[in-house]
């Protein structure tokens, strides 16, 4: 358990640190390439959901996200049990970013521009490795028990 916390809060942290980075050294849609045409910095801020969907539903997605982290703290043995400690790690410490952001800014900083997707942050790619893993393992081991 102190691992998945331990990993969370690593993610938060790099997180929250790359965000003022951001804040502090770039214009609101400045963009700084760093391949030029295929990786660029660009500063935004989104007020949907990862990747810019459902743009200005920052109060639900804030309600939705914290209903998550929530349910994810209160059922943590249960999820711990389930071998998915990594995983939840990386969810719980990505929920908590944008949480955070949400809640404060009513809106999220993003930043990492690969230029033929939307623009998104740290927070966006652990929970979305996360629940890619954790999906990935939980039908392998259907799987297995199927067999």
């Amino acid at each position: 358990m102190a691992w998945t916390f331990a990993l969370a809060a690593v993610v938060l942290a790099l997180d929250r640190l790359s965000k003022w980075w951001v804040v502090r050294h770039f214009e609101l849609g400045e963009s700084l390439p760093l391949i030029p045409g295929i990786f660029h910095l660009t500063y935004v801020r989104n007020t949907g959901a990862a990747f810019s969907m459902l743009r200005d539903a920052a109060p639900v997605l804030a309600v939705f996200s914290a209903v998550v982290v929530l349910g994810i703290l209160v059922f943590a043995r249960q999820i711990h049990a389930l071998g998915l400690r990594g995983e939840v790690g990386l969810i719980l410490g990505g929920g908590l970013g944008n949480l955070i952001d949400r809640v404060r800014d009513g809106s999220v900083v993003d930043f990492l521009d690969f230029r033929i997707w939307p623009v998104f942050n740290l927070a966006d790619t652990a929970l979305v490795v996360g629940v890619l893993i954790a999906a990935y393992r939980l039908l392998r081991s259907r799987e297995a028990e199927a067999s």
